[in-house]
């Protein structure tokens, strides 16, 4: 049994990170001012994806991620944890895209990669906790879709049968194929890196990577053609610039800010009659409980 299985993952600031200098102008997030990490749902959903290719023969994993040159370094990391290809969606035109010119961006992609069995990707993204794209994706391309997956119990050639975690519960769903799958952070971690596959995909790199560099991969490149990541375009992807960019996006941040709670005092509690009265009376003076 054989799936094409697609991951869409997403390269993020650390938003653990946020100054005074992580927001433009323009509404639009200064990624160079905070550090670059691979979401971490994204990850989850890679993993829920290699498990499929660990049981399964001719399993096929391609990672598709949408930004800057320097996204490409997600691809790689997906590389080393057992992904097979990815392609990286980068050009100038793509900048300041909220959710639904990424979702439109991220379909034309995807049709490219057509017949493919499984859409994985993770719920959100931490600069944004939206929960929108992968949503979209799947509406865009007229996909059944199963949201907050935990653990995939089953699948064949016609259907997947899968555990969402709820808010109060957990729901098992089955969808027929293909499906869009968006990966909860409660789902088992991702891999580590694989030792042999870090050193087989090491110099994997991207064209404009490829300029950058300062040692010629040029033979290396043609010995061993799978270490291209390939990049698509606007052109590349015959998208209509009115629907990408900041010219397609009608959601625009006014203003993001890191808040740091701060306690003013504290008490430390022992576990006598005397002291768990007086907690359970401020809680209930503070409408926590009561």
């Amino acid at each position: 049994m054989s799936f094409r299985i697609i991951v869409l993952a997403k390269q993020v600031p650390d938003t653990r990170n946020v100054g005074k200098d992580a927001m433009k102008a323009d509404g639009t997030v200064n990624r160079a001012a905070l550090p670059a990490i691979f979401n971490p749902d994204d990850l989850n959903a890679l993993e829920m994806a290699l498990k499929i290719k660990d049981q399964f023969e001719g399993v096929e994993v391609i990672v598709v991620t949408m930004g800057p040159s320097r996204a490409a370094e997600i691809i790689r990391e997906a590389l080393y944890r057992g992904a097979d290809r990815g392609f990286l969606i980068t050009d100038r035109k793509f900048a300041g895209s909220d959710t639904l010119a990424t979702s439109y961006t991220l379909s034309l992609a995807i049709k490219k990669l057509e017949p493919f069995h499984l859409i994985f990707t993770g719920r959100q993204a931490i600069d944004g906790d939206t929960a929108q794209v992968g949503p979209q994706t799947a509406e865009k391309l007229g996909l059944p879709q199963i949201t907050y997956a935990e653990e995939l119990i089953s699948i064949n050639e016609h259907e997947v049968v899968v555990k969402r975690r709820l808010e109060q519960g957990v729901e098992t769903v089955k969808s027929p194929l293909p499906v869009c799958i968006t990966v909860h952070g409660s789902a088992p971690a991702c891999r580590p890196r694989n030792a042999k596959l870090l050193m087989k995909f090491k110099h994997a790199r991207t064209v404009t990577e490829l300029q950058e560099e300062t040692r010629d991969y040029t033979e290396l490149r043609h010995e061993r053609p799978y270490l291209d990541i390939e990049e698509w375009s606007v052109d590349d992807l015959m998208a209509d610039e009115g629907k990408i960019g900041l010219s397609g996006s009608p959601t625009k941040v006014k203003k993001i800010e890191n808040v740091v709670f701060q306690h003013k005092e504290s008490k430390v509690l022992t576990s006598s009659d005397q002291d768990v009265e007086w907690l359970v009376r401020q809680l209930i003076q503070n409408h926590i409980i009561g």
